[in-house]
């Protein structure tokens, strides 16, 4: 095993290479071959070293961090959705030898109020911002400032130009449709959000836009909505919807926990899924593998898409492209238990 090297310079020596060049190596300078930046990085890795981050930043005026601002707005810090986009954001960006800063956003703060500290402080190189409002003042005061950042999601206003990666969360609501549809479902039900986010608009577009294309006077689609984080509101929607005498036949939730949560609440009511109600979420998050029967969602590609999202962000900061990076990636569906046929009784 290699000895351990505490200094640029013991590093340098042991590669025979100067010290300018290990450094630019380190730091992912173009103007190095990249068969010396992969050895450079190898032996780094090898012998355990770790770069100073103070003279590195005195050097290259950069930090090596990314900045992601994490509101508490629930019992947990983080939900399935951002446990997998977090993990797959800092596997991104360590691949790269940058680093994640985590800021978390209290109750009684604004993401905006965060960002800005972050920003400003000069602790980051660039930040990346989830979850996107219709109209977002995240994206407004970054593009402002001239900070490189991306965005996981999109605005509703087009001619905003910033960087941006979504998943076709339209195109998959339509899918959804479609496939109940040609099961024999003609009585719907949305169970959504209460909160302007443009991921929401952009799937509750994506279904109408379905039912649209079908013509068929016969559909009906009846929609329920709650506070993303205020699980009392959400159970109390989810049953107004199970409890009405006609109720709908399939059920399409935002997202997976509402689909889950809808899923529970069919059990509690003496529902059987798929029998009785069919079900289909979207994200595929771990939980939605494991809770009976196994739900029938879309998968989002969390974790790739961040990792994505680390590549364009750090090809923002070095390289600084003329137009903005833009990317959507189409979900899959992953077939499993919870959506069948239209129930006999009521086809």
């Amino acid at each position: 095993m290699p000895a351990r090297v505490t200094t640029l310079k013991e590093l340098a020596a042991s590669l025979d290479l100067s010290i300018t060049t290990v450094s630019r190596a380190l730091a992912g300078h173009e103007q190095i071959a990249l068969k010396t930046r992969e050895r450079v990085a190898k032996a780094a890795r090898l012998a355990g070293y770790v770069p100073n981050t103070a003279a590195r930043t005195l050097v290259s005026g950069r930090s090596g961090f990314v900045g992601l601002v994490l509101p508490i707005r629930g019992p947990n810090l983080v939900d399935s959705f951002l446990g997998e986009f977090v993990t797959g954001l800092g596997e991104g960006l360590v691949s790269h030898g940058a680093d994640l800063i985590l800021a978390t956003a209290a109750l009684d703060q604004s993401e905006l109020s965060v960002l800005r500290h972050v920003v400003e402080s000069g602790r980051a190189d660039g930040v990346v911002v989830t979850r996107i409002a219709e109209v977002d003042a995240r994206l407004t005061y970054l593009r402002q400032r001239g900070f490189p950042f991306v965005a996981h999601g999109r605005l509703l206003d087009n001619g905003f130009a910033y960087n941006w990666l979504d998943t076709d969360g339209a195109r998959a609501f339509g899918e959804a449709f479609d496939m109940l549809y040609d099961l024999g479902h003609r009585h719907f039900g949305l169970v959504t959000i209460s909160e302007p986010m443009t991921f929401r608009h952009l799937r509750q577009d994506g279904l109408a836009a379905a039912i649209g294309r079908r013509g068929d006077p016969s559909v009906r689609l009846d929609v329920v909505t709650a506070p993303r984080f205020d699980r009392g509101a959400r159970i109390q929607a989810v049953n107004r919807m199970l409890q009405d005498p006609d109720r709908p036949t399939a059920i399409v939730a935002l997202f997976d926990e509402l689909a889950l949560t809808v899923m529970e609440e069919a059990a509690r009511a003496g529902l059987t899924v798929p029998r009785d109600l069919s079900v289909i979420g979207f994200d595929n998050i771990v939980a939605s593998a494991y809770a009976p029967p196994g739900l029938t969602t879309f998968d989002a590609s969390i974790r790739q898409c961040a990792r994505e999202i680390a590549d364009m962000l750090l090809t923002i900061i070095t390289d600084k492209p003329a137009a903005p990076l833009t990317r959507v990636i189409r979900p899959t569906l992953v077939p499993r238990a919870s959506h069948g046929p239209v129930p006999q009784a009521r086809s």
